[in-house]
């Protein structure tokens, strides 16, 4: 994964910048076909896709930019869960996503206006942005991982090399008070994906005077899940992720690279498509209104679905607040919820979305993902790679996460089992 993924990456990469998203074959499967295929990726690479000055200038700059608005930037304090590595005691996290998230708004606007930087940039330089940020999620990997070893802090090491700097030697790798774990998920993946979407619609008004409402569609809904991350960062420290999760390539690399150049290939799918065959996609008034509709009711299913689980447990921790931050939905959080108390101690949510399936922040997701892909019609594979992506770790995900629990609550997960008897979709699975 740690080499394959690399090259998946860029071999999708050649696939939108020269060929309109087609997927290309080797001519034949003979070694000499095979060198040649390889040869011509490569090739392409270097052309178009190497390190360059500006894509680091872009790249480096804004996550330079980013870790500094997380450390000085105004938010609410909120505690974390009881570690047992801190023997139960609770780590503290500085939420100011929110602030940052509109200044970055705001600054991006008036450095576009300006011409300081104009923000069409990032996708006149995407190829040569995704290489910077590929080798700095192998340097913010290497980092890391060295520091458990420096700051004798290493958790749960298998003692085989691969594995561990896959899954990382250490839970909770700070500078100062800035948490790199959750500034990694939340401050640099989403906004990047969010600003690649405005980077196309631009360029697309640029070249023809107006925005497709395809490509509309995909700035929204980049917009909605980047706002969402950063309006409920305080609910983050209780997540899976951040409590348990090492911090190793597998979430350094994939969210500084990983998310932000695989997950955005719809946006840019329409735009080269355009730009090779001067056709605009778009699709009939009626399809269009129903797309846009799938988009924000999922997003309202994902947005509570998150919030009744995390607010719930975040009572539970004694860390609840209320925020008004833009937008709050109704039934996010649920007032006197019923759930199952487990001999554990632990509390089942069974109110809310998590009454009607174990999962519907999963389901939420994969709907989602889906309309991204649905939004650029059936000319590529490339626009719904995020949702094949997902249906893949997320099921195997939520397989994973029943038998853990059924290990670890035994007859009170049976109880929980039936009262919820559907993981992801009511009476079908």
């Amino acid at each position: 994964m740690m080499l394959g993924f690399p090259c998946l990456m860029y071999y999708f990469w050649v696939c939108l910048e020269y060929y309109q998203g087609t997927l290309i074959t080797p001519t034949s499967y003979t070694k000499e076909g095979l060198v040649e295929f390889v040869s011509l990726i490569v090739t392409k690479v270097k052309t178009g896709a190497a390190p360059t000055p500006v894509a680091i200038k872009i790249y480096m700059g804004f996550v330079v930019y980013s870790a500094i608005c997380a450390y000085f930037m105004p938010g609410p304090v909120v505690q974390g869960l009881p570690l047992p590595s801190l023997k139960g005691n609770k780590l503290k996290y500085l939420c100011n996503g929110l602030s940052s998230w509109y200044l970055t708004l705001f600054l991006s606007a008036v450095l576009h206006v300006t011409g300081v930087f104009r923000l069409t940039a990032i996708i006149d330089n995407f190829g040569s942005i995704m290489t910077v940020a590929i080798i700095w999620g192998f340097t913010m990997s290497t980092l890391v991982f060295l520091s458990g070893f420096i700051t004798g802090n290493q958790h749960r090491m298998s003692g085989n090399l691969i594995y561990d700097f896959f899954m990382g030697s250490i839970l909770n790798p700070r500078i100062g008070h800035l948490d790199l774990k959750m500034w990694a998920e939340t401050r640099v993946p989403w906004p990047v994906l969010f600003y690649t979407s405005v980077s196309c619609a631009i360029k697309q008004y640029e070249l023809s005077g107006s925005v497709s409402a395809p490509i509309a569609f995909m700035v929204l809904a980049h917009w909605l899940y980047c706002n969402a991350c950063q309006k409920g960062e305080e609910c983050i420290p209780t997540s899976w992720d951040i409590f348990y999760e090492k911090d190793g390539f597998m979430l350094i690399f994939w969210n500084m690279a990983g998310v932000p150049f695989t997950y955005g290939y719809a946006p840019i799918y329409l735009l080269k498509s355009q730009m090779a065959t001067g056709v605009v996609i778009q699709h009939s008034l009626p399809v269009t209104i129903g797309l846009f509709v799938t988009l924000l009711f999922a997003y309202y299913f994902f947005d509570t679905g998150n919030s009744q689980k995390n607010r719930f447990r975040m009572e539970q921790n004694g860390s609840f607040m209320t925020r008004n931050a833009f937008p709050q939905l109704p039934w996010g959080h649920i007032k006197n919820p019923s759930y199952i108390k487990t001999e554990h101690g632990n509390l089942l949510l069974t109110s809310g979305w998590w009454g009607v399936v174990r999962k519907p922040h999963y389901t939420a997701d994969l709907i989602q993902s889906l309309s991204w892909g649905l939004v650029t019609g059936f000319g590529s594979y490339l626009p719904y790679f995020y949702f094949t992506f997902f249906v893949i770790v997320l099921t195997h995900r939520a397989s994973r996460d029943m038998e853990r629990c059924a290990k670890k609550y035994g007859k009170d997960w049976e109880r929980y089992c039936e009262r919820v008897p559907y993981i992801l979709v009511p009476y079908v699975f």
